[in-house]
């Protein structure tokens, strides 16, 4: 395996801070949550603005070869920039585009990279797990019909890219019809009906993009605990109970510290499925396992979060209970923790 493969790698490290820098001015860390709380329960639900300076920054076709009009790079990239795009909760649907992207390959429309068009990904029919093929059937001359379910902001897209048994296809909204679903988080799930609907037939295979997007599904939800931690640290050093701060009970410092262990583990876990990805390993075990960790690392500190931060923690005007809407909403995205949790067991069954 190539040592620039690892993050320990002095010019992948270099080249992953550039990245991170850049990320400041769209998905900035330390900044507020205004723009967040005014996209809520709205649609498209993400400003295309902001849509278009995530293009300019090279963020979408990250993954793409160069010669395809991407920047060429691998999956630790990718996951950190997710991991940014979850500390400030950004709302645009960067990991479905990308994921429409992969699927795509090399076929991508030059004005989906230039954030001019927004394809995103129809391919989900069950509640669970990445299946991609069902759903929706292949008629005579490439026709679709059928469901596809749970496509985050489905609405805002001006084409979708729709995985099924026989490949990806593109189709046009225009010839789809649509039911939208709120959210937890403010946002919501678009389900797409296809009735003999015409499509381009594209040479794409969902399967690896499929497991990129876990893994930046759970880069994300590293970035939702990672803020909501260092949120609370901060309330705990400012907060002051019976006449002192109450960062200073002994109870609330080992709290703190397990939930950092469980971060730090997370983190750990994440970057063994980037390896393994950008290596071309079979990388399904590392996926599971980094899946499994985020979703349920992320809900443990957003709720314990929300505990430290005591009653105020559980209004709607404490920006802490954002984080915990987010892992609710998407800890099951790309597989719950239970399904990868078996899909690992299986995987591994033969070597017990």
């Amino acid at each position: 395996m190539n040592n620039a493969l690892h993050a320990d790698d002095p010019d992948r490290q270099q080249q992953l801070r550039m990245l991170i820098e850049s990320a400041k001015g769209i998905a900035p860390r330390h900044g507020d949550f205004t723009r967040r709380r005014g996209l809520r329960f709205s649609q498209p639900g993400f400003d295309r603005d902001v849509w278009t300076r995530i293009a300019e920054m090279g963020w979408l076709g990250l993954r793409l070869p160069e010669n395809a009009g991407g920047a060429g790079l691998g999956m630790l990239e990718y996951a950190a920039l997710a991991t940014e795009a979850g500390a400030a909760l950004l709302p645009e649907p960067f990991i479905e585009a990308q994921l429409a992207i992969d699927m795509m390959g090399t076929a991508t429309p030059p004005p989906v990279l230039a954030g001019d068009e927004i394809i995103l990904p129809a391919w989900a029919s069950a509640s669970d797990g990445l299946g991609f093929d069902g759903g929706v059937a292949v008629g005579k001359g490439g026709r679709l019909s059928g469901e596809k379910r749970f496509v985050p902001m489905g609405t805002a897209a001006d084409r979708l890219a729709v995985a099924t048994n026989a490949g990806v296809f593109l189709v046009a909204m225009d010839q789809v019809g649509v039911q939208t679903l709120p959210l937890q988080d403010g946002g919501y799930a678009a389900t797409f009906h296809f009735e003999d609907c015409p499509a381009i037939p594209l040479d794409g295979d969902p399967r690896p993009a499929l497991e990129a997007a876990t893994v930046a599904n759970a880069a994300y939800l590293l970035g939702v605990m990672e803020r909501a931690f260092d949120i609370t640290l901060e309330y705990l050093k400012t907060r002051r109970q019976f006449d002192r701060l109450i960062g200073s009970f002994q109870v609330l410092q080992h709290r703190a510290v397990d939930l950092k262990i469980q971060i730090e583990i997370t983190r750990a876990v994440i970057r063994d499925a980037c390896v393994a990805l950008d290596g071309g390993d079979d990388a399904q075990t590392a996926v599971s396992r980094a899946k499994t960790r985020a979703t349920e690392a992320a809900m443990l500190v957003t709720r314990q979060a929300i505990q430290m931060h005591g009653a105020i923690g559980y209004t709607d005007e404490a920006d802490i209970g954002l984080f915990l809407r987010k892992a609710l909403t998407i800890g099951n995205r790309y597989g719950s923790a239970s399904w990868h949790r078996a899909r690992h067991a299986a995987l591994t069954a033969g070597d017990m």
